[in-house]
């Protein structure tokens, strides 16, 4: 019987040894697989172009640049990109790292560069205004910006030169960008299609091609943001220094919009000296119980454009009331109009159900402009003093 479990064993043995000889990395043709996988390209995109517009809409300049990064799903040595473009005639190939190093050259100069583009803004507005003493009112701001730029300039301190000098020779070391690169700056000589192909080689030398159609958009002019004056009745905030926070908001005839018919329209204002009661500064607009006065300011928008007009209120809540703010056809021409559904391009009321005197609540309301160039922003109240602040238009993305 030992004799029979003995041969037993070593015959086991034997077998688990044949097996193991098997998978030897010493036989040949015999071991583990070759890796037959080859790369799977792709490339990611980001638009980064620029453009400039005058007061008219005219294009000064455009940029249409795109920053392409390649990748795949294989991360190993001595992958290589080749990248195509068709078509190809105007295309500029710009190194990905100098957006970057100009941006550092910003930073480095932050506040002569904050002051610069803020004269721009302000040079650029100039031509455009037909208001004479807004123009004298811009021209003298240059000139205090100016004034302050120069002082900007003289305090840039040697160690900040340095600075600039050193990436300034960066940008001048930088090497010419190639298709070979795995992320570069294609810039395009204009809008249209552009088949952008990618072929990545690993260091087996096994390649794959992808390729896709790139639209560049035609440049567009960026869709203003409407200038509300006086937008939370405080004094002395009109483009020139003036104003008592109800000016811009006086209704063009109190008969015409007045909801009785006659009488005074123009809003009041309450005022407080403690910072922070109010949303913004320290008055507010005041509409009486009598629902007798009314806030009117026409704005201008860009047609086809849409907004998100903000704002706050706050009510008595000795007993019922409400207050509507609506958005009105620039030819709308008395109160009677005001309530033609042909006329209200959006309108909201709210109530003083649920609220808290003293305290603010934020609402908004989106609108498009349709083919309107302006629009009116009529407010009217009932049943109790209410109150409206801090007013704020954006355009809607």
């Amino acid at each position: 019987m030992k004799t029979n479990l003995f041969n037993l064993k070593w015959g086991v043995l034997g077998i688990v040894v044949s097996l193991m000889s098997c998978v030897s990395d010493d036989l040949a043709e015999v071991g583990d697989n070759v890796d037959l996988t080859g790369p799977t390209p792709f490339y990611n995109l980001a638009d980064i172009s620029t453009s400039e517009f005058d007061c008219n809409d005219v294009e000064l300049s455009a940029n249409y640049e795109i920053n392409f990064q390649a990748g795949s799903n294989l991360a190993v040595n001595g992958t290589q990109y080749q990248w195509s473009v068709e078509p190809a005639e105007g295309i500029t190939l710009i190194h990905k790292d100098l957006p970057i190093l100009k941006q550092l050259i910003e930073a480095e100069l932050a506040t002569v560069v904050a002051l610069e583009e803020e004269i721009a803004k302000i040079e650029f507005r100039i031509p455009c205004e037909d208001d004479l003493d807004r123009v004298e009112v811009l021209e003298a701001e240059v000139a205090a910006l100016e004034a302050q730029l120069a002082l900007a300039e003289a305090a840039v301190s040697d160690e900040t030169r340095q600075n600039v000098k050193n990436l300034e020779d960066q940008i001048a070391a930088l090497p010419p960008a190639t298709l070979q690169d795995r992320e570069l700056i294609i810039s395009f000589p204009g809008p249209g299609d552009y088949n952008v192909g990618l072929v990545v080689t690993d260091n087996l030398g096994k390649s794959e091609t992808t390729e896709r159609t790139v639209t560049v958009n035609q440049a567009v002019p960026t869709i203003a943001v409407p200038e509300i004056a006086e937008p939370s009745f405080e004094d002395n905030s009109l483009f020139d220094g003036t104003g008592d926070g109800r000016d811009s908001w006086r209704a063009p005839n109190n008969d015409d919009w007045s909801p009785f018919g006659a009488g005074t329209t123009v809003i009041q204002i309450n005022s407080t000296s403690i910072e922070g009661r109010l949303p913004d500064g320290f008055q507010a607009a005041k509409f009486p119980s009598d629902g007798a006065r009314v806030a009117y300011q026409e704005i201008d928008v860009t047609p086809g454009a849409e907004y998100v007009l903000t704002y706050f209120s706050e009510f008595d809540d000795s007993s019922f009331g409400d207050i509507t703010v609506s958005i009105l056809n620039p030819d709308t021409a008395n109160y009677t109009e005001s309530l033609l559904d042909e006329n209200i391009v959006a309108s909201r009321t709210d109530s003083n159900v649920g609220r808290v005197s003293d305290v603010f609540k934020q609402h908004a309301i989106t609108f498009e402009a349709g083919e309107n160039e302006s629009v009116i922003i009529y407010v009217t109240n009932t049943g109790v003093e209410s109150r409206l602040d801090s007013f704020a238009i954006s355009v809607k993305q």
